[in-house]
């Protein structure tokens, strides 16, 4: 993976369209996990469970499966009514299996019109499973954008690996198959370029692994109050830091986490204050990339 090295200080302001001084995503995550795989590894990646202890992926886990399926049957429809109500859109991301095994949540995102962004295939089957594959890991990318097409109705732009473990190559192989940016890498505030080997460029967006609803409220275990006011002193620094030049702010958030009733507070008072700033840009990631594709060199 190759991306240049450039401190903040050396980097020309980034203009944002129309005036606009942050870009603000708030990532909505469309994930699917099986129920069991014929694995001896734990098949719930990326955090800590809903009760302690693990089990073989072999063995059904009841309590970490229905925990998460709470958010596709009840919290994600909670959190697209908060959408609704604020008129603030999400940028959603979407494991192909949910366009497969759960599709009226991805029709409703379709038909409001939010992005949504090819988000690997099974959220427990990771790339770098494939590290030393690429014909593998190509063809878990291609099966996403396969099903992702069919679902969805267009071509994907861009990418997250699920739990963020790509490959070194995995920029490599997305620009090979059309797509445009990733969100893999979490080392910025501003979108940057990611070389590849194809000589297509990757915009470089950022998820977030801290601003993230999993961090704050199950592993840091904030209350609503707590993750509140993490989403507010994150915004208000980069909004503070953004009269010079331009930053981005990403928001992960999780069905089955921000989606209790408990927790939606969290959301809905965050939209509330971010309404209140007219030079806030809430763009899709494609738009992002698209017009960073066309201005990058007037940055870095």
């Amino acid at each position: 993976m190759e991306y240049d090295f450039v401190p903040m200080p050396e980097r020309k302001p980034l203009c944002w369209p129309d005036g606009k001084r942050m870009a603000l995503i708030l990532t909505t995550n469309f994930e699917y996990w099986d129920a069991v795989k014929d694995t001896d590894q734990v098949i719930y990646p990326g955090g800590p469970g809903i009760v302690g202890g693990t089990l073989a992926g072999r063995i059904y886990d009841n309590p970490n499966y229905t925990w998460r399926e709470y958010g596709q049957r009840v919290g994600v429809w909670r959190m697209f009514e908060a959408f609704e109500e604020a008129g603030v859109p999400t940028s959603c991301t979407m494991n192909a299996k949910m366009g497969l095994e759960r599709r009226a949540v991805i029709d409703h995102a379709v038909k409001k019109g939010y992005e949504i962004v090819a988000h690997n295939y099974e959220q427990s089957e990771l790339l770098t499973d494939f590290q030393d594959n690429e014909e593998e890991e190509r063809r878990v990318i291609r099966e996403t954008l396969r099903v992702y097409r069919e679902t969805v109705g267009r071509d994907a732009k861009g990418w997250l690996s699920s739990s963020l473990r790509c490959t070194p190559i995995t920029p490599d192989i997305i620009a090979e198959e059309g797509l445009i940016f990733t969100c893999d890498l979490l080392n910025d505030d501003q979108p940057y370029l990611v070389r590849t080997r194809s000589g297509k460029p990757i915009v470089s967006i950022p998820y977030t692994s801290e601003v993230n609803d999993f961090t704050v409220f199950m592993r840091q275990g904030k209350d609503v109050d707590g993750g509140f006011a993490v989403f507010r002193e994150q915004f208000d620094q980069l909004y503070k830091e953004s009269a010079k030049s331009g930053r981005h702010m990403n928001i992960g958030l999780h069905p089955h986490v921000i989606g209790q009733p408990f927790r939606i507070r969290a959301l809905t008072m965050f939209l509330d204050y971010v309404r209140q700033f007219d030079d806030v840009w809430f763009a899709t990631r494609e738009e992002i990339a698209e017009w960073y594709l066309q201005n990058h060199t007037s940055h870095i």
